[in-house]
């Protein structure tokens, strides 16, 4: 069977109408990926935007936290090596070659400019010396270890005298001492020496009206000897600066997150203030407009009502007369019911202004 004319153009018809809708389609598929695409664009702007304020934010946290730490935490340990000095060489008797102390003048400045200690902060100040086990240190018995620290115009600020010797060793101890270490002697590795720590202050306070500057130190035996000494001063930190300093890793991680949550609570505060603001405003200019608009209205409704109120008085004066009039008593007159009916109905009708009716 042959297809007909009228299913051709039935044919026809439904390829013309499907035409339009294929074209609406690929019209709102284009728009949707359009505006999807500059929804997603807005968006990476967006998170661009927040990562940068995020970074920065995180910058200064971290910059206020080391700011803080180095204003706040004082100077943990100085270390200075001694020079003993010995003053006299030139002693009377022939028996003694040193006539005087081993004296040493420690300065107590950082990089000869800068305060070591803190004022309030407690130090421990401890002086180490290398001795040789020598049969002359052996011999020496206990010596004394003085220090005398003085502010800069040359006062002394205190006094502390500690006395040390060295460990006892036996000869049979020192023989087979030797005997076992004789390879790392024989080297250069290792010495015959023992170091001897002296605590000359466990908790010393610098003085803010005398700060200290510098400090002699005496060692009383003139047969003593040193092979180097070291003068350490150590802060004992309590409190906050215990913690910053013995964990030092979780305090600024706190410091930071606490920085770092305290800045941003403040931008999101401000940001929050000036969308309320940028929103208020708007409205009272609205209101403002509507107001003027409303005076200008009532204006205009006024002028009108102004004209037309000139006929309204006037009849209004007409009915006070007419009022003034009926209100007279008459004394000598009397009339009839008709005659009082005639005039109630010759009697002008007067309205006032707000709608009233007044006979």
């Amino acid at each position: 069977m042959q297809p007909t004319m009228e299913e051709f153009v039935s044919e026809d018809s439904g390829v013309q109408d499907v035409g339009p809708q294929i074209n609406g389609l690929v019209g709102q598929i284009l728009e949707t990926t359009s505006a999807l695409l500059v929804w997603i664009r807005q968006k990476l702007l967006e998170m661009a935007l927040l990562i940068c304020v995020i970074l920065l934010v995180f910058w200064v946290a971290s910059f206020l936290y080391g700011s803080f730490y180095y204003s706040f935490m004082p100077t943990a340990n100085f270390i200075t090596p001694n020079v003993f000095l010995i003053s006299r060489t030139d002693c009377p008797s022939p028996h003694h070659s040193v006539c005087s102390f081993p004296v040493a003048n420690v300065s107590l400045l950082k990089n000869g400019k800068h305060q070591v200690m803190t004022y309030g902060q407690p130090y421990q100040i401890t002086l180490e010396l290398e001795m040789p086990e020598s049969p002359s240190n052996q011999e020496l018995g206990m010596f004394l270890v003085k220090m005398i620290p003085y502010s800069k115009a040359g006062q002394i600020v205190d006094v502390s005298a500690r006395s040390a010797m060295l460990h006892y060793h036996s000869s049979l101890l020192q023989a087979l001492g030797t005997v076992v270490f004789s390879p790392m002697l024989l080297t250069g590795a290792s010495e015959q020496k023992q170091p001897v720590i002296v605590e000359l202050y466990s908790e010393f306070k610098d003085d803010s009206y005398k700060p200290i500057v510098g400090a002699v130190i005496e060692i009383h035996s003139q047969n003593i000897q040193i092979y180097r000494a070291h003068l350490y001063i150590f802060a004992q930190f309590t409190g906050i600066r215990y913690l910053m300093y013995h964990f030092p890793l979780i305090s600024a991680l706190i410091g930071v997150m606490s920085n770092f949550a305290f800045l941003s609570l403040i931008i999101v505060l401000s940001f929050l203030q000036f969308n309320l603001g940028s929103h208020r405003n708007p409205g009272k200019a609205v209101k403002i407009q509507e107001e003027k608009n409303e005076s200008d209205d009532l204006n205009d409704q006024s002028e009108p009502q102004n004209k037309g109120k000139a006929p309204k008085n006037v009849d209004a004066m007409e009915c006070n007369s007419v009022e003034v009039e009926e209100s007279i008593p008459d004394m000598g007159v009397e009339k009839s019911d008709d005659d009082s009916r005639e005039v109630a109905e010759d009697e002008p009708i007067c309205e006032a202004g707000d709608g009233e009716m007044i006979l």
